[in-house]
């Protein structure tokens, strides 16, 4: 998986998967549409492009399921556009059966409006050959953290995918073992490694200075540290809720990183891939992004490797950005989509999403791969939230993207980044009606 709803568009490859036939259960459907009788079918369309590896996990899973089942599927890899595309294809009603995309993105073009089907008689559902329902292999926190539709509901999206964000590093650089014998605990113990690392010549973390969405995690997660949610903060059309002394307090905590020389040099004068190149040639210990980065680089680091990951010490929950199915409200095909949903959930098909495109799943059955252990224990916490707490629409760029750069750059202070973004956020909110 690449970069979707991250940051910049970029997308890894890997190999094939098979999966194998096994009959469905359409126990819990929701009965609208079409029957699911043999000889029927639906229409799918996907995120994905047909040469990348979740692509062809699904077309193994989309082929056994038509031969278990006499179902057909007709599906269109349209691509990373499919979001831009969904809602005029619904007003048209053209839209297809079944879509997959990132949640924000299901919730901005669908949800959010009301034309996303409730899936939640699909968790009612019988994961084919497990005698257990989709409910019990799909956790229900990956579906508390998802903001509210217009009937309050979140079932909008059913995950077979997640990645989360983390600092990256090699867990087999003696430089990072000897300055980090054991994960620090606590922000100020985090500085301590950086300066035994600075003190054996090697960067902190490594920085695209052009990219606010990823070093913006660190303020992100130390806003979650302290009991900040960013979307709440964001909403503020007063711009008071900047005026909290734990906002400040982590835009200080941000600063000692700027300020302490922990980045690696040049930073702030670089875009990428520079400076993901030269954490992977090893001249830095840490670089925050999604966990696709460590199939980005997947090529480039040497077989020593020892690829892990962990949260800043100050985050309470990891976050996590859930790429699954969506149906249209208006959908004609409804019951075979949702059989379609619920076969994809078992394990013999899921397993693809993590042996051939080398990502998380969201059932903790399905073991990650290795370079993404660390990332799937930090998704074993017993909840997890959006990044920004799911804070959407334009705000970010608005209020926070240039002023985090600025700040990020070192060109302003904790103090001039806080007022600077509260002031922006109250011209923003009234520019927004």
């Amino acid at each position: 998986m690449g970069r979707t709803a991250m940051s910049a568009g970029r997308v890894v490859g890997a190999a094939t998967a098979v999966a194998l036939v096994l009959g469905v259960s359409a126990c819990g459907s929701s009965g609208s549409g079409d029957s699911a009788k043999a000889g029927g079918g639906f229409t799918y369309w996907s995120m994905w492009r047909s040469d990348e590896p979740q692509a062809k996990v699904l077309t193994a899973a989309i082929a056994d399921f038509t031969a278990g089942t006499g179902i057909k599927v007709n599906v269109n890899w349209v691509g990373r556009d499919i979001a831009k595309k969904i809602g005029p294809a619904i007003a048209a009603n053209q839209a297809p059966d079944l879509w997959d995309e990132s949640d924000d993105n299901v919730y901005g073009a669908t949800a959010s409006a009301g034309q996303a089907l409730d899936l939640s008689p699909v968790l009612e559902m019988q994961v084919p050959g497990e005698n257990v329902p989709v409910s019990q292999v799909i956790p229900a926190k990956y579906f508390d953290m998802e903001p509210k539709d217009p009937s309050g509901g979140t079932h909008y999206v059913i995950p077979y995918e997640v990645a989360t964000n983390a600092m990256f590093y090699n867990a087999a650089d003696p430089a990072i073992t000897a300055a980090m014998p054991t994960p620090p605990t606590d922000w100020a113990g985090l500085l301590k490694v950086c300066d035994a690392l600075k003190a054996a010549g090697k960067a902190c973390v490594a920085s695209e200075g052009e990219d606010p969405w990823s070093n913006e995690l660190f303020f992100d997660y130390l806003l979650n540290g302290a009991g900040v949610n960013v979307a709440q903060l964001a909403a503020d059309k007063s711009g008071a809720a900047w005026d909290n002394p734990a906002v400040l307090a982590a835009a200080k905590q941000v600063d000692q990183l700027v300020k302490g020389g922990y980045l690696i040099p040049g930073y702030d004068a670089t875009k990428y891939p520079a400076q993901e190149t030269n954490w992977a040639s090893g001249k830095a210990a840490f670089y925050m992004d999604g966990n696709y980065v460590t199939s980005e680089v997947a090529k480039e680091v040497p077989s020593s490797w020892k690829m892990s990951s962990l949260l800043p010490p100050t985050a309470k929950v990891p976050d996590a950005t859930l790429f699954g199915f969506a149906i249209p409200k208006r959908a004609k095909h409804i019951d075979a989509a949702e059989q379609f949903i619920a076969y994809f959930m078992q394990k013999k098909e899921m397993i693809g999403i993590s042996t051939t495109a080398l990502n998380i799943t969201p059932r903790a059955d399905i073991p990650a791969p290795a370079e993404l252990a660390g990332a799937q224990q930090a998704l074993n916490s017993p909840t997890v939230r959006q990044t920004f707490d799911g804070a959407a629409g334009s705000w970010r760029p608005k209020v926070l993207d240039q002023n985090y750069l600025d700040f990020w750059h070192g060109k302003t202070t904790p103090e001039q980044f806080v007022a600077k973004c509260k002031a922006d956020q109250v011209s923003y909110w009234q520019t927004q009606g």
